[in-house]
């Protein structure tokens, strides 16, 4: 055998070498791909140094839930649930006095969205304001004059959500009000009708 021709173990060895170099540049592609995020991130305004990651890490983990309304599924059956128990077990017995027609409620206040997005509205600024960790000493009197009143009064009032529901305490009543017609944009329409129809054969 001429020294000229590859011995196995010299071909093993090669292929140790040529996995070192290939491990090499993947590690180097990881880094440099790292360092462009960084730089993209950066680009983006979300902040320099140390304040970088703080601001990255409130979008990635909200302190409060999303808007009720945009929710669905289980999502929205776990959030709806824990509104409930507060509505139950805190709003109505504490707040929420006699029903007439002056001041209007529906025992399914759950069946209507506008009622369910103001109440999980109260309710988020409750859990904030009455924590002594985030509300200060003032927080439980904020929440009742910015939070509570006006949401109490929207939601009794006549032409509230609850306006053709209970307006006495011996009668259960729970009515849909319809929604208002709302016509399409006339410039929406006459493109509608402007696009030519499929042609069939």
């Amino acid at each position: 055998m001429s020294e000229d021709t590859p011995t196995l173990d010299g071909i093993a060895e090669d292929v140790e070498d040529l996995r070192a170099i290939v491990n090499g540049f993947a590690s180097q592609l990881e880094h440099n791909t790292n360092a462009v995020n960084q730089l993209a991130s950066a680009g983006k305004g979300e902040g320099e140094g140390d304040g970088q990651d703080d601001g990255k890490e409130k979008k990635e983990k909200p302190k409060t839930p999303p808007f009720i309304l945009r929710l669905s599924g289980e999502e929205y059956a776990t959030e709806l649930a824990a509104l409930a128990e507060w509505v139950a077990n805190l709003l109505v017995p504490t707040y929420l006095s006699e029903v007439s027609s002056s001041a209007t409620w529906c025992a399914s206040w759950w069946a209507h969205p506008a009622a369910v997005a103001r109440l999980h509205a109260a309710w988020l600024a409750w859990q904030e304001l009455t924590d002594p960790e985030t509300c200060g000493r003032t927080g439980p009197s904020v929440w009742h004059r910015d939070h509570l009143d006006p949401m109490v009064a929207q939601l009794r009032d006549a032409s509230g959500p609850f306006g053709g529901c209970m307006t006495n305490p011996d009668r259960s009543q729970h009515t849909d009000l319809p929604s208002p017609p709302v016509l399409a944009l006339p410039g929406a329409r006459a493109a509608a009708e402007a696009v030519p129809e499929p042609v069939t054969t």
